[in-house]
């Protein structure tokens, strides 16, 4: 029964997973939240402090915009322009970076987001690849020993291979293959690999390589699709203080659902 108080939606009743009768809450995240992917909007239905259902919406997508700019280079490639292996190395640096900040921020550790957000700048500004090697190796050696981090986002999220891959799910979250600390480990360390390429000239060859940053470029499915697909899955049955990490820790690219092909640049609005 949709009931009201002085206008507003009383909370429903719902039977718990301890066989209680638990007010259910309804409650949304986005579309323009601090560190949160820009345009995504969660509803989330609460009984105490678990999540029961969540449902995923976008908005403010507008068909016609640039490509996305974490994919640029692939995408570039792939319609034939020439592009080197340390461009494509640099932006999936910066990428994986970007998505490191937001998630420590989303965290708490705003001093180790503030370091990984100026090593991303270091890496987008072109610097040599010694420059960003040097800028992300403190980030790298704090980020591992952090017995706090770890505690925090051990066992959330958990998303195996086979349930990724079921989903479409390619990329980081794919080869992580666990949970918010997993994903985050391999951003770090992918991250690292790719700032000592930022330097290579050979081209970037498109057809032996189409990862982006969230995941394979080319199919009818975009990376961050499958990664918004499968949220909701991870969402449900976890508390309620954990779901900005989960969502941080894949951090979809809602730019990506807008771009109209992988080997054509998209016209400008």
């Amino acid at each position: 029964m949709g009931m009201e108080v002085a206008g507003l939606p009383m909370a429903d009743r719902s039977d718990d997973r301890d066989g209680l009768r638990l007010d259910q809450l309804h409650v949304s995240f986005g579309p323009a939240l601090l560190d949160w992917p820009a345009g995504l909007i969660l509803h989330l239905s609460l009984q105490g402090d678990v999540i029961q259902r969540a449902h995923v919406e976008q908005t403010g997508l507008r068909a016609g915009s640039v490509l996305p700019f974490w994919d640029d280079p692939w995408l570039r490639a792939a319609s034939g322009e020439q592009v080197s292996r340390g461009q494509a190395a640099r932006r999936l640096c910066a990428a994986h970076l970007d998505s490191v900040g937001r998630l420590l921020a989303v965290a708490g550790w705003q001093a180790e987001a503030r370091r990984a957000r100026v090593a991303r700048d270091v890496a987008l500004a072109g610097r040599s690849a010694d420059d960003v090697v040097a800028a992300l190796r403190p980030l790298v050696r704090r980020v591992g020993r952090s017995r706090t981090l770890r505690w925090l986002t051990v066992g959330l999220g958990e998303l195996g291979t086979e349930a990724a891959t079921a989903a479409g799910v390619s990329g980081p979250a794919l080869a992580a293959g666990g949970d918010v600390w997993d994903r985050l480990a391999l951003w770090i360390e992918e991250a690292a690999r790719s700032a000592a390429l930022c330097d290579e000239t050979e081209p970037q060859d498109f057809a032996r390589q189409q990862d982006g940053p969230r995941g394979v470029l080319g199919g009818d499915v975009p990376p961050s699709q499958a990664l918004l697909d499968v949220l909701p899955q991870l969402l449900e049955g976890a508390e309620f203080a954990g779901a900005r990490l989960i969502v941080a820790s894949l951090d979809p690219d809602l730019d990506e659902l807008v771009s109209s092909s992988v080997g054509g640049r998209a016209p400008h609005g």
